[in-house]
């Protein structure tokens, strides 16, 4: 099929490179122009503008924005509305919020135009990995477009089958699913990525008591000095609490111990916050997932070994670059 990717970050760049070693024909534009040499040197088509993107592309046409959520992404889905015609679609890939999907849906609707939501996690891994997609829109759009789903999506993999699921929807074991109309595809992200945010306080805060055992203020019988690298390795083989995230952790404890290459300072990019929103408008209590986003308002003020590891995840699995002095 043929795909215009708007964006081609860290992310956006690699979906265009699986789609494109797939046999997909990929139209790229970025406001970086090296970006999009680099793109069209490893055979996608180049794009100069938003109007020449589209113009390059077949009708009925889709578009990938693949954008920080906010500003840009809004400006850039406006002007997509004023180039497209009836029947064509635009894709929002990022993290947008999900009433902000509810929104445009219905004002691309009043001109003829389909709007997905796609939650897509990846990360810097998604090129080799694939993306885990979540999908919202409208079913005919996201149906015509189920190639390029099914082809950024993981796969199967070694992944042992859940047992019952044979009547359901074989999609979700491929790593995506149509999760309902507008918004909902970025709904399940922004509950993902509060669910993330839990899980890695919890490594966190785990390996910061491990590795404060050899403490001068216990007891000398009781202090331990516990190599954190392997513990993180032997819990990757056949503990309950293994994990992607833990074999991250693993890969950089593995590369510094001690993470003196990170400060500790950690960000939080909306969907954690959104979450917890949610929560309170659904009267749902979420403990720990509001205390993981508390913890790293409070990791930009006072840094700990385990906030060094929350950026070393991050960095790991998202190629996220610590904000100093934020």
């Amino acid at each position: 099929m043929q795909l215009g990717i708007i964006g081609l970050g860290r992310m956006g760049g690699n979906i265009a490179r699986r789609l494109g070693k797939a046999g997909h024909q990929c139209v790229v534009y970025d406001a970086n122009p090296a970006a999009v040499t680099a793109l069209a040197g490893e055979g996608a088509v180049a794009a100069s503008d938003l109007a020449d993107l589209v113009s390059k592309l077949s009708t009925p046409r889709a578009v990938w924005v693949m954008l920080p959520a906010g500003e840009i992404t809004e400006t850039t889905v406006d002007a997509l509305a004023g180039l497209l015609g009836p029947g064509d679609t635009v894709i929002d890939g990022g993290n947008s919020f999900y009433k902000d999907d509810i929104r445009r849906a219905a004002a691309l609707k009043e001109k003829g135009l389909n709007y997905i939501d796609v939650g897509t996690s990846g990360g810097v891994w998604g090129l080799e990995r694939g993306y885990c997609m979540m999908i919202g829109g409208p079913k005919e759009a996201v149906d015509r477009l189920d190639p390029i789903f099914a082809t950024l999506a993981p796969g199967i993999g070694n992944i042992e089958r859940t047992p019952g699921r044979d009547a359901l929807d074989p999609r979700a074991e491929q790593g995506y699913i149509h999760a309902g109309p507008a918004g909902s595809g970025h709904f399940v992200k922004m509950i993902h990525n509060g669910i993330e945010y839990g899980l890695m306080q919890a490594y966190a805060e785990g390996f910061d008591i491990l590795r404060n055992k050899n403490s001068t203020d216990l007891p000398e019988a009781e202090r331990y000095d516990l190599n954190v690298a392997d513990i993180a390795e032997v819990w990757r083989r056949g503990s309950v609490v293994s994990s992607w995230l833990l074999d991250l952790a693993a890969i950089a404890l593995t590369e510094n111990a001690d993470l003196t290459n990170y400060e500790g300072s950690v960000a939080d990019s909306g969907e954690g916050r959104w979450t917890v929103l949610s929560a309170v408008e659904e009267a749902v209590p979420a403990d720990v997932l509001s205390a993981a986003l508390y913890a790293r308002f409070r990791s930009r003020k006072d840094h700990t070994f385990g906030e060094r590891l929350l950026s070393a995840m991050r960095f790991q699995f998202g190629g996220h670059i610590e904000q100093h002095g934020s």
